[in-house]
């Protein structure tokens, strides 16, 4: 008996990463087989793939390793993400177009307990009081408590008329990537694809692509072409000019 199919393909994602796009390629592919879209946080991911409630995870790296055991696993990575202070809208540091770590000496940092951004050298003094999430610092920074260092992407997310973000260079980036188990899936292979932008059918995996044409079959199927647009081969178009007498 044939294999049976999956009834869905599950993807977890942390907040700040936007698999629309790719969910709508994957809804065109497969309309039989639907993609769950999950959001967790990046310390849920790892676990989310140990315990196959997910198939894939678009996630921070390393980060997410950092905070569970997904088990044999694949990563890939994506791109990286700018890291940005969240500021106050009036704070004196909005007067700069980007930071340096050394700007933040004198201010109070506040690390959330999600972590989307793991620092080892931390600059400034860290409030005692640890906020459960990245959004629940924000309303902290707004509060005037302190400021907060995430991902750029996470700064769009919570976006407030009454905060800004800097730029802040010489600071550990985030870097986004896929995390799926060992051994990997038809269609854990087959999103992967999506993602680095292959052709349908062009996944590994797959059937294999049509041979390359000749020479010879290239110029015959530019004849046939032409001949279809109603073109005579190596005669041009139009009135033929008329002999002189």
């Amino acid at each position: 008996m044939p294999d049976e199919q999956p009834a869905a393909f599950r993807l977890a994602y942390v907040p700040g990463a936007t698999p629309a796009k790719w969910a709508r390629i994957w809804a065109d592919r497969h309309p039989s087989i639907p993609l769950i879209l999950d959001a967790l946080e990046v310390a849920q991911t790892a676990a989310a793939i140990g315990t196959a409630t997910a198939d894939m995870a678009l996630t921070r790296l390393p980060d997410a390793l950092a905070h569970g055991d997904p088990g044999p696993h694949h990563t890939i990575t994506l791109y990286e993400e700018t890291t940005v202070v969240v500021l106050p809208k009036d704070h004196v540091l909005t007067a700069g177009d980007e930071l340096a770590p050394t700007d933040l000496d004198d201010e109070n940092l506040l690390w959330p307990l999600d972590e989307p951004l793991l620092v080892d050298d931390r600059p400034g003094t860290a409030v005692d009081h640890r906020p459960a999430t990245t959004a629940d610092a924000i309303e902290l920074v707004a509060a005037g408590v302190g400021v907060l260092l995430v991902p750029q992407s996470l700064a769009r997310l919570h976006h407030r008329r009454d905060l800004v973000y800097r730029p802040v260079t010489g600071m550990p980036t985030s870097t986004v990537g896929l995390l799926w188990a060992q051994p990997t899936s038809a269609l854990a292979d087959e999103f992967v694809g999506i993602v680095r932008g292959r052709k349908p059918g062009s996944s590994r995996g797959s059937a294999e692509a049509a041979p390359k044409r000749s020479a010879k079959e290239k110029a015959a199927a530019k004849r046939a072409a032409r001949q279809a647009a109603g073109q005579t081969p190596g005669k041009p178009k139009g009135n033929r000019p008329r002999r002189s007498r």
